[in-house]
């Protein structure tokens, strides 16, 4: 990810440059809409453009010490996002859902939702558990994201395992829909995020 030359834009958010463990990297907190879930709230590429290929971007998360209880380190990535940001596509983690007891949150570790309707809300009041699932991850820790996007296919992988975590088949925009990349953070959430790569295929 060269940050030097890659003009980012704060939605919702505060970014920055700093430093982390000696190495350089990009820090993301929401700013606005606090208490509301899975919004347009990134640090958006301006000068990417997406519609298929592979998307890699190691990330990691802090809870803010003034974190809600329902916090979940949540991090991830928002793509094919529209030039007034009223549309996009997301997948994220919930690092402390990774290794809990709890069965129910142990199954909420992955997030797919689709910006502005098909939030994480959405889907479980109408009982549908096609868009989450579980995965062996945790705070405070570089996580390694890999999204394979084909058309309306989505497939996500975490920490080079040969196997998705989620695979999403029909994503809510459709398989034509092309727009910008962030890096997306929810609430309660210090986000860094580095070592970017995109690979479009078309």
């Amino acid at each position: 990810m060269n940050n030097e030359t890659t003009a980012i834009e704060a939605v919702h958010t505060t970014v920055e440059q700093t430093t982390l463990n000696g190495e350089s990297v990009l820090r993301v907190v929401k700013k606005d809409k606090l208490m509301e879930f899975d919004e347009n709230t990134y640090a958006k590429l301006n000068d990417s453009t997406f519609h298929n290929g592979i998307i890699e971007v190691k990330m990691l998360s802090r809870l803010l010490p003034d974190a809600p209880d329902f916090a979940r380190g949540f991090i991830g990535i928002a793509f094919r996002i529209n030039e007034d940001d009223t549309k996009f596509e997301s997948f994220y983690v919930r690092p402390t859902n990774g290794r809990i007891d709890d069965p129910i949150r142990k199954n909420r570790g992955v997030q797919y939702f689709s910006y502005p309707k098909y939030t994480f809300d959405y889907f479980r009041n109408l009982g549908i558990t096609d868009f989450e699932g579980p995965a062996d991850i945790g705070l405070d820790e570089w996580i390694s994201l890999k999204a394979v996007i084909n058309g309306a296919k989505g497939e996500f992988y975490l920490n080079n395992s040969k196997e998705p975590v989620l695979v999403v088949e029909n994503m809510k925009h459709g398989a034509d829909t092309r727009g910008q990349i962030g890096f997306f953070v929810d609430i309660g959430t210090e986000a860094f995020f580095k070592d970017l790569k995109i690979t479009a295929i078309d």
